[in-house]
């Protein structure tokens, strides 16, 4: 199952996330075993300093670059325009690659705009296929828009159900941009929830697989993370059974504007 960003790009809904994977052979071998599972869609930033893991996971998997939709994402000590090239450049030679599917603003920053400049040149050149940002609330995309010429395509926020930034998503929705999921498992946390046990229960799924699927049912890309084979192959098998409208919105109903990672409001990094 894929979105169709607003620049025409397929990215598929269910991809795999490596933040806080140990770069070297953790990496390579559950980025190999998520290709080998079936994900087509693999999630890095520099940050996660496993990047060239990343990039060796992919090349040992056999599969075409073609059929692989790999982000990686710009670093806030990195933001500005001649800095932010450079740091794609750097990106790209960790990954060995010789394009890259989507590149992110990691965080919204006071030079996000010259950072948006580099990357609308990037994308222009055909070395990125797709260009958004992540972490960003209202008020930074309206900022960002008073001087981009390219909408992002992706804004890659944290979201669960004790987190579901209704606004935000009926924002980004209104101007086309695709609403991604990071920590959709709330780092564990959704495992002491009542009612997703309850649905777990109901579906014969786990809670893991309820919460995902929500996600795509939601139409929003999600991206859980986990070096566990076993967990890796859970959480891909996702799309062969659906949440009726009731539990839906009772999922949602969950939604107590509770965070596991930093406020993109109040931040220190």
């Amino acid at each position: 199952m894929e979105a169709i960003l607003h620049n025409g790009v397929k990215m598929p809904m269910l991809g795999f996330g490596t933040f806080k994977v140990p770069d070297g052979e953790t990496t390579i071998n559950s980025v190999r075993t998520a290709l080998a599972l079936g994900y087509r869609h693999i999630d890095t930033a520099a940050i996660y300093q496993n990047e060239r893991g990343v990039g060796e996971g992919i090349r040992q998997s056999g599969i075409r670059r073609e059929d692989i939709f790999v982000t990686t994402k710009l670093w806030n000590g990195d933001q500005g325009y001649d800095t932010a090239l450079r740091a794609f450049d750097a990106s790209m030679e960790k990954l060995g690659l010789d394009w890259l599917d989507l590149y992110l603003i990691h965080w919204p920053k006071p030079l996000n705009k010259a950072s948006w400049r580099a990357m609308e040149k990037l994308y222009r050149e055909k070395r990125i296929r797709a260009i958004g940002v992540s972490n960003f609330h209202i008020h930074h995309l309206e900022d960002l828009f008073t001087t981009c010429e390219i909408i992002p395509t992706v804004n890659q926020i944290e979201f669960h159900p004790r987190l579901v930034q209704q606004p935000l998503l009926d924002f980004c929705k209104k101007h086309g941009i695709q609403f991604e999921a990071w920590s959709p498992l709330m780092q564990g946390k959704i495992f002491d929830i009542p009612l997703l046990k309850e649905l777990s229960e109901k579906y014969g799924r786990s809670i893991s697989q309820i919460v995902l699927r929500w996600d795509i049912q939601l139409g929003i890309v999600t991206i859980p993370k986990s070096t566990n084979p076993e967990r890796i192959e859970e959480n891909m098998n996702i799309f062969d059974f659906e949440i009726d409208e009731k539990d839906m919105n009772a999922i949602t109903a969950l939604d107590k504007n509770q965070r596991v990672g930093s406020d993109p409001d109040n931040f220190n990094f």
